[in-house]
């Protein structure tokens, strides 16, 4: 009998996953298509982890010439690395991952989505992470390499989803204990970004 092929599901739970924060810096502001609507997407994820006990790592791009993690983002509770390498698997954050292997998922939002994230996702991929890219969460300068990196993602096998999407998954059912909470976070829908019907 054959062996039938696994199917992955990319099931998330508060228990398996990490939250990764790529590059959210004040000098990108100027630069980045729907920088304000990202933050706001990114002020939730953050915030829902924090109620959720889930752990966030934030990485900041050579911070000395970029600045460091945009003051609306509250990453107090965040282990913050900074790098020059454009992937987020650095060795300190492998490290971190690494110690908890049932944290199997992550779960990435942040800029550039064709330069930092894309190579983080494909790195994490590479190593057996199951990989979710937040596609309101992510963006780019040009809009091309943001919906092209998009593409690449998923034929790579990265879970292509959205904020909302990821934190009612993350509760599950209404019952949970911090529903009323979360809820509040995406009672409003998250920002228009720019991304086309079709990913």
């Amino acid at each position: 009998m054959a062996a039938q092929a696994v199917r992955r599901l990319g099931r998330l739970t508060t228990r398996n996953c990490y939250f990764l924060l790529c590059d959210m810096q004040e000098k990108f502001r100027p630069s980045i298509r729907y920088f304000p609507e990202i933050i706001t997407v990114a002020q939730r994820m953050v915030r829902a982890a924090n109620i959720l006990k889930i752990p966030v790592i934030a990485t900041e791009q050579y911070p000395k010439g970029l600045g460091n993690t945009v003051s609306e983002i509250d990453v107090s509770s965040a282990r913050v690395f900074s790098k020059t390498i454009f992937s987020m698997a650095i060795p300190e954050v492998m490290e971190i991952m690494s110690a908890e292997p049932m944290r199997n998922s992550v779960v990435i939002f942040g800029i550039e989505t064709q330069v930092c994230v894309q190579q983080t996702a494909l790195d994490l991929l590479d190593k057996g992470y199951d990989v979710h890219i937040l596609a309101d969460g992510c963006s780019s300068r040009s809009q091309v390499d943001r919906m092209l990196a998009l593409e690449r993602l998923r034929a790579a096998g990265a879970f292509l989803t959205t904020s909302e999407s990821v934190v009612f998954e993350l509760l599950g059912d209404s019952k949970h204990p911090n529903f009323k909470e979360v809820q509040a976070l995406v009672k409003t829908s998250a920002p228009d970004s720019g991304l086309l019907t079709k990913l």
